[in-house]
């Protein structure tokens, strides 16, 4: 049937439309000039050469401030041998880096003349744009350098130098340490305010952040004071003042001088967070606390947005470096919520807990790793939180071996192995290979938690298995309250547990075998292939398809199935089971649970309830922390699920990783993202678009979907990269064209593969 050519014309502007609105978000990271390199970065860090003063950027070059006399921050490299990297640039797809030279200087005036006086690599031949470590003369401490780097491709195409980058080394260096930024600072005024009365005000900054507040008043007597309330919630129009939990309200007395002056509120510390085991502010920020919303009381003078700041802090945080936006309207605010909350908890530049304790956990920093992945080509905080935790662990079982879960993330993600190499025997011992029985299975109450054991694990304390948290009858919960177990029964022999345990073993015969440790890894390999054989020969249910908690019951949790689905050990014939299963539970874990429930639905394809769970509107939701009042991820679904919660907690922010990493389905097969997965899962999601950081660069993605009649995909994936890339399969009469050309694929289940898609922009469509 012939469409009328009115329709047809309305039908091709559309298209045209959409085709130029694509291109656009293409385009958004233009390729600089002569193709040079650019995301220069010394030890992961890409802004070396910034300069602060007290939390807030500069402009004084960094080979100028350190000569001078003035409480100026910047970032310290104490290797003796630091890494580079750059971003390759190519305006040609399938471009694969042949050679570069890198220059290192130890002043402006031979970095401007290209005089590497430092080092000069010379034309090296080589692929490697990430990690390339120095080896030049010997740096020396205290002192500012300055380096550059051009490259050479496979399309002959020799690049301009990139622009100078600055770096100063540490006052002591080692062969190994990890580098960090200094905190920063940034001023946010008011969305709104709101009288009260004449000299009463009800402030909105729109979001909550952890900082103190700055405000310019006039006082006409010495007498003059008001009063400053602080608060995360609001009821009726005011700050909620009787909030509860760890949710977050003070207020403060200020007395004003006669004329105009800036005050600043001064932070009490409080007891909890500032103990023995918390990490503390540096002293150039200060206390802080965190907030959304302020109340001026007692001031008779007008109050304008520009006499009233929020001076916030965080972790230097590109908000640029990662974009999601999609049909879904719920879904964009659960992605917003989630990536604002890694700025937001990262004020300490370490993964602390929240705000209550202001403590590391591995498992805040397992899923705060990941999400800062998602959201920031930022490796550095990730680094050094999983390396605090290696000598401060934390006492639930599951979380020691979640060390070695974060140690593997670290290295696929950045293709750097020297902090594998250096912790290499902590994370052995981190793996409880001593707490195991004959069969191989571990447990914590059979008596095999030596004081050797703990030593080794650089622990004073009792292990004890967790789970989820909280559990049932702690921390305000009734005796009949479920907790977020799932009514999960504890064994000595715990599913959950062995689950990661197998995990802890299996990458550690990865880790081995990056390290060349070839014993260890074929121990390792046999052990992890003799654990799972008995994991499902003990803990697998073969009449009902379900894992049971652990010996001894019969019982079978969402925990004790989710956690085997995540970690690869379900048998491919009980997988549809396990799925089944996990879906009948629902959002029966906590937040922190939720990271693993969502890996496991995406990674048994069930993409359809993946979407289910990330737009759920339902009170165990992403979305029932905005509508309860938060701009950053809560500490649980909701305050009658954990009574003494805070309203800042990254471990509830995992969407900012699950919708990149399994939803659009960006991961790195090889490490530091040299080959890369493109598996999106958009089950009826119509459209999305994503640009998502990598070490390499960005990936750009778009897609158009109407399920089992059309799909059409751009992708823009960096230079000196190749990808996998995973379409629908639907039937074997489907069509698959890549910018107008149809294609071969193989298929793998619901998927059509595309192996060894270069570097570039393509258009891949799939018709049926």
């Amino acid at each position: 049937m012939h469409q009328p050519k009115s329709i047809q014309k309305i039908r091709n502007f559309l298209l045209l439309i959409s085709f130029l609105f694509v291109f656009a978000f293409h385009a958004q990271s233009a390729i600089p000039e002569r193709n040079e390199p650019s995301g220069l970065t010394v030890d992961f860090l890409s802004q070396a050469g910034q300069v602060f003063r007290n939390g807030y950027p500069v402009n004084t070059p960094l080979y100028q401030a350190v000569n001078r006399k003035e409480n100026f921050q910047f970032a310290e490299i104490a290797r003796k041998k630091p890494f580079f990297g750059w971003i390759v640039n190519s305006d040609q797809n399938n471009t694969v880096q042949t050679a570069y030279q890198i220059l290192v200087a130890s002043s402006l005036e031979n970095i401007q003349k290209s005089t590497g006086d430092c080092w000069d690599s010379g034309r090296t031949e080589s692929d490697q744009s990430v990690n390339v470590i120095y080896a030049g003369k010997e740096l020396q401490p205290n002192s500012v350098y300055f380096w550059k780097v051009k490259t050479w491709d496979n399309h002959g195409v020799e690049s301009a130098f990139s622009p100078a980058a600055q770096f100063k080394t540490a006052p002591v260096l080692s062969d190994y340490a990890t580098s960090r930024y200094p905190l920063q600072k940034q001023d946010v005024y008011p969305v709104f305010i709101n009288p009260l009365s004449a000299s009463h005000n009800f402030i909105d900054f729109g979001k909550a952040a952890f900082g103190t507040i700055r405000l310019t008043l006039l006082g006409k007597n010495e007498s003059d004071t008001v009063l400053v309330h602080l608060g995360e919630a609001q009821k009726g129009g005011r700050i909620n003042r009787t909030p509860g939990g760890t949710i977050r309200y003070s207020v403060h007395k200020l007395q004003l001088k006669r004329g105009w002056n800036t005050y600043t509120i001064a932070i009490p510390p409080d007891k909890r967070n500032t103990g023995p085991q918390a990490v503390l502010m540096p002293q150039y920020i200060g206390e802080v606390t965190p907030f959304r919303y302020c109340e001026l009381e007692d001031y008779n003078e007008p109050l304008s947005k520009n006499q009233i700041s929020q001076e916030i802090v965080f972790y230097p945080f590109d908000e640029t470096e990662s974009h999601f936006t999609s049909s879904d309207t719920v879904l964009n605010e659960v992605w917003d919520l989630c990536k604002y909350s890694i700025k937001a908890t990262s004020f300490m530049g370490v993964y602390v807990d929240g705000d209550r304790e202001r403590i590391p956990y591995e498992a805040d920093a397992y899923i705060n790793q990941l999400c800062h992945y998602g959201v920031a080509r930022e490796f550095s905080m990730g680094r050094y939180s999983h390396e605090y935790l290696i000598n401060r662990p934390t006492w639930p079982t599951e979380w020691i071996l979640q060390s070695v879960l974060m140690a593997w993330n670290d290295y696929l993600f950045t293709g750097n192995k020297e902090s594998l190499a250096h912790f290499y025997t902590d994370l052995k011992a981190k793996a409880l290979l001593p707490l195991a029985d004959e069969s191989g299975l571990i447990s914590t109450k059979t008596g095999k938690v030596t004081p050797e054991v703990l030593e080794s694990i650089h622990f004073k304390g009792a292990l004890k298995d967790i789970v989820d948290w909280p559990q049932t009858g702690i921390l305000g919960l009734g005796k009949n309250e479920p907790g977020e177990t799932d009514g999960f029964v504890f064994k000595d022999v715990n599913t959950v547990v062995n689950a990661y345990h197998y995990q802890a073993v299996s990458q550690l015969a990865q880790i081995a075998k990056v390290l060349n440790q070839t014993s260890d890894e074929q121990q390792f390999t046999a052990r992890a292939a003799k654990l799972k054989s008995v994991f499902n020969e003990k803990l697998l249910d073969k009449k009902r398809g379900v894992y049971f908690d652990g010996i001894g019951t019969d019982h079978a949790s969402l925990h004790a199935n989710m956690f085997p689905l995540t970690f690869g050990l379900v048998p491919e014939k009980y997988v549809g089971k396990v799925s089944n299963f996990v879906q009948s539970r629902g959002m029966a874990c906590s937040v922190y649970g939720s990271q693993f429930l969502m890996d496991a639905v995406y990674d048994g394809h069930n993409p359809d309830y993946g979407l289910q769970l990330l737009n759920s509107t339902s009170e165990r939701s992403w979305y029932n922390m905005i509508r309860v009042g938060s701009t950053i991820s809560l500490e649980a679904w909701d305050n009658k699920y954990k009574p003494n919660q805070d309203w800042n907690h990254a471990w509830g922010a995992a969407p900012a990783n699950i919708i990149p990493r399994k939803l659009m389905g960006i991961e790195p097969l090889e490490p530091g993202f040299r080959k890369i997965r493109i598996k999106p899962q958009p089950a009826s999601l119509e459209q999305a678009e994503i640009k998502c950081p990598t070490i390499r660069g960005d990936v750009l993605m778009s897609f158009k979907n109407q399920p089992q009649q059309s799909f059409s995909m751009n992708l823009t994936i960096p230079a000196n990269t190749t990808a996998d890339v995973y379409l629908p399969f639907w039937s074997k009469s489907q069509k698959v064209t890549m910018n107008g050309n149809t294609i071969k694929y193989r298929q793998e289940g619901n998927f059509a593969v595309v192996e060894g898609v270069g570097s570039g922009s393509n258009l891949f469509e799939l018709t049926r």
